[in-house]
């Protein structure tokens, strides 16, 4: 492991422990040569999920490209990368139990647009938006007519 400031490969591990989502290792190292410390994270690699997109290709699953999705969505809003991780560590997990080696796009899509409505609706909107691939308003009030009549239940 390269130091990330002075790039020299010659470091100690100080503490070791699982992630909070469990599916990682952290962990703590201090730099022999600058006496800097850093963290990293160990992740099992999966063999070959594909995931199956819409126009039949496959390409290989990859987390980073659930989180960078869920962060276009999330932009601006309160939302914290804590949570992102959180929402994407549940998909990944989901999948990884109910799949061995393909799993359809929608699948992910309708996963992930799950969480986002419980947690944040515009995130979530935004999501859809371009998951769902709207044309036009009537697109967006299609998505929110079923969320503002579950609000207006909620309300005495």
């Amino acid at each position: 492991m390269k130091c990330p400031y002075c790039r020299a490969d010659n470091d100690r591990v100080i503490d070791s422990r699982a992630s909070e989502d469990n599916f990682a290792i952290r962990r703590r190292r201090e730099c022999l040569a600058c006496k800097r410390r850093y963290t990293t994270y160990e992740r099992l690699e999966e063999t070959g999920l594909k995931v199956i997109k819409k126009n039949g290709t496959r390409t290989p699953f990859e987390r980073e490209k659930l989180k960078r999705g869920l962060e276009k969505a999330c932009w601006k809003r309160p939302i914290s990368d804590e949570q992102i991780e959180a929402v994407v560590s549940a998909v990944e997990a989901d999948v990884f139990v109910h799949f061995d080696a393909e799993v359809e796009s929608e699948y992910l899509g309708e996963l992930l647009m799950k969480h986002l409505r419980q947690l944040d609706q515009v995130a979530y909107v935004r999501f859809a938006s371009v998951y769902r691939e709207f044309q036009d308003v009537r697109d967006f009030v299609e998505e929110l007519e079923p969320m503002l009549e579950e609000s207006r239940r909620r309300k005495p």
